[in-house]
Parts: C-alpha cells; sequence; structure tokens
C-alpha cells in the first residue's frame, strides 16, 4: 500500500530544456506582452509553490536568460521532459513537483491553482485531461513523490513518454478550466496567431525603424522611432510608403524584426525594431 504524505511540500519545475526544433528558435524566449514565456512562467510557479526550478540541458545552465533562475540540470539525454523531472525528483524527492512546459501562454495562476486544488496525493501523479483527446496533459501536472521509483523503472525500460507514463499508472484526471488553457505553441504561426489573441485590443505600438541605401535616401533619415497602429511589417511599410514615397516593393526588400529575419505577415509588438533591407547593389 502507498503511503501517502499530506503535508508534503509541493515544488516546481519549469521545463525549458527543449530544443525547439519546429519553432526554429528558443520558445523559452518567445515574448508575449514585453516578457519572455520563461519569465511569466517561471513566475506563474513561484506564486503557487513553495520553491520554484527552471529545468535546463548541461549546455543552457550559463545562458543569459537561463543563469537568473535557479536551475535543475538534466542528466540524461534523449529523454525529452522526461529527464527533467527525473533530474527534479532525483534532486528534491520528498517533494511533490508541480511540472510546466514554458509554451503556454495562455496559462494563467488560476489555472494551477485550480489543478492544486484538485490534487490526488493517493494517485502517482495529477493531471488535466486533454481537450483534444481526453488523455492526461503530462506538461502541466503534478508528480507525487511516492512516483519517483515507478518513473525511474519506467524511463530504463526503454520509455520515455510521460504521457503514456501517467495513462499505464492510472494519474488522477482533472476536468481543464478552459478550453485553450493547455494550447502549446510549436510553430512560428501559432505563435503569431497566439499574439494576436492575447493583445486583440492594441491599437498603438512604438517602434524603432531604421532604413537603409535608397530607402534612407527617399526617408531623408537612417532611422526614428514612431508610434503606429500597424499590426504587421506589411502595414508598417504601406503606412511608410505613403509618407516618404518609397518606390520598393515588398517583394524587392526583407524585413529583420528584433535583429531576426521575419515575415512580413508577423504580429508587431511594442518596442520591436524593424529594418527594411533593400536588394544589395553590385556582384
Amino acid at each position: 500500500m502507498v503511503t501517502v504524505h499530506h503535508e508534503v511540500p509541493v515544488y516546481g519545475l519549469l521545463l525549458a530544456g527543449g530544443r525547439s526544433l519546429r519553432m526554429g528558435r528558443d520558445k523559452a524566449a518567445l515574448k508575449y506582452r514585453a516578457r519572455t514565456q520563461l519569465e511569466d512562467a517561471f513566475d506563474l510557479l513561484a506564486a503557487v509553490t513553495q520553491r520554484a526550478f527552471v529545468s535546463v540541458r548541461p549546455d543552457q545552465m550559463n545562458e543569459t536568460l537561463r543563469q537568473r533562475f535557479p536551475q535543475i540540470v538534466d542528466e540524461h539525454v534523449d529523454l525529452g521532459p522526461l529527464a527533467g523531472i527525473l533530474a527534479a525528483q532525483r534532486t528534491h524527492p520528498e517533494a511533490a513537483w508541480l511540472v510546466l512546459a514554458c509554451d503556454l501562454p495562455f496559462l494563467d495562476a488560476s489555472v494551477l491553482r485550480y489543478l492544486l486544488a484538485k490534487r490526488d496525493p493517493r494517485a502517482v501523479a495529477t493531471a488535466f485531461s486533454s481537450t483534444h483527446d481526453g488523455q492526461p496533459e503530462p506538461l502541466c501536472a503534478v508528480y507525487e513523490p511516492h512516483s519517483v521509483e515507478t518513473l525511474a523503472r519506467f524511463s530504463t525500460g526503454g520509455k520515455s513518454c510521460p504521457r503514456k507514463f501517467l495513462i499505464e499508472h492510472q494519474a488522477a484526471l482533472v476536468e481543464p478550466v478552459r478550453s485553450n488553457a493547455l494550447d502549446n505553441v510549436n510553430w512560428t504561426a501559432d505563435y503569431w496567431t497566439s499574439m494576436q489573441t492575447l493583445s486583440p485590443n492594441a491599437s498603438s505600438r512604438s517602434l524603432f525603424v531604421q532604413y537603409f541605401a535608397l530607402l534612407r535616401e527617399e526617408a531623408g533619415r537612417s532611422e526614428e522611432t514612431l508610434t503606429t497602429a500597424a499590426r504587421t511589417p506589411a502595414e508598417l511599410y504601406i503606412e511608410l510608403q505613403s509618407r516618404y514615397g518609397f518606390t520598393l516593393p515588398t517583394d524587392m526588400l526583407k524585413v529583420a524584426v528584433n535583429s531576426e529575419f521575419g515575415d512580413w505577415n508577423q504580429p508587431l509588438q511594442h518596442n520591436d525594431v524593424i529594418v527594411f533591407i533593400p536588394p544589395v547593389a553590385g556582384g
């Protein structure tokens, strides 16, 4: 029989050790409401748990974004999120762990408090059921201390999917509070859509714009800060084209947003840095 300790501490683990292969850039560093996903999600965890940590790979320990937070470092490779959970349980086996993915921009503290209130310490874990298929959501779940040995055996058996672990060991399931609370963001298009959903009433934003070559000549300046209602680089360029009489069409230009080549239709945020790049002459 499992011995259940109702007064065990609950710690938070933010999973930020993924490689973001589908996104093509670090999902933890994506910004919503002028803050990174990692910062927002860590604050959510810290608000509802006794201690909170960021799960990282060894090569991420000294990254500028991650090094500011308490860390638990993966000890295994090729186990995905399970590596972070195992490392956390080894570090503090006495604690229950509220495990959270860092790519859930629609999540808020009320959802986490609801999960904790519905937690069943007798089960290996308590998780929300997916609104898509009814199966456990393993990356917003509470893993109990008595799951430590069971989860370790699961991983040594060549398994690495935390969802399968929760299914096989009959995790307690909780109905989700909101249908979109656990919608994650894996692709660039998902990110843009999420930004627009989270800031639907943003009527204007301050942007820093830089011009080069012919655009600099036509604008009569190399840079400026402006306030605009433009929602995308395409809308911004149309506005500036009207103002300065730019002669180059967008299909002859590239656009960079915050030092990364961007898309003409990606949403703009307050304080973004925009660079319109004309074709380079010569060969």
